[in-house]
């Protein structure tokens, strides 16, 4: 299939598939007229790597699990290597949610106190 199929396959636009390519993530056969030449894996290529872009991993984090698919694998998270990357993203979600409770934790006690000075000056009319 050419890039305009796979673009369309994929839901991804053909400039998207010419910077995979530039990053080494996908290997495009040349047609003998000059056009790249995609085929089914490509696109199995292309939906994983969506798929963990969508989810937040940076295009970098995606070529262990492209290349797992490219050594055969049914899927791309059967390498060990992927794996990794998936206990790195994990790790990395943790301590953002750790960072986000913290920063919640005093949001919440400055509101608080807010309220309560508002609360308490007789010049201010509130209702919460």
């Amino acid at each position: 299939m050419r890039i305009g199929e796979l673009a369309e396959l994929a839901g991804v636009s053909t400039r998207s598939l010419r910077y995979y390519e530039a990053q080494g993530l996908l290997r495009a056969r040349r047609a003998a007229n000059g056009y790249r030449e995609y085929g089914d894996e490509d696109l199995r290529m292309v939906r994983e790597i969506r798929s963990l872009l969508d989810l937040g991993f940076g295009l970098e984090e995606t070529r262990p699990f492209v290349e797992c698919l490219r050594d055969g694998h049914e899927t791309g998270d059967r390498c060990p290597d992927s794996i990794a990357v998936y206990q790195h993203k994990l790790a990395e979600l943790d301590a953002c949610m750790t960072r986000l409770g913290e920063v919640r934790e005093r949001v919440a006690g400055q509101l608080e106190r807010a309220v309560a000075a508002r609360l308490a000056d007789p010049r201010c009319e509130f209702s919460p």
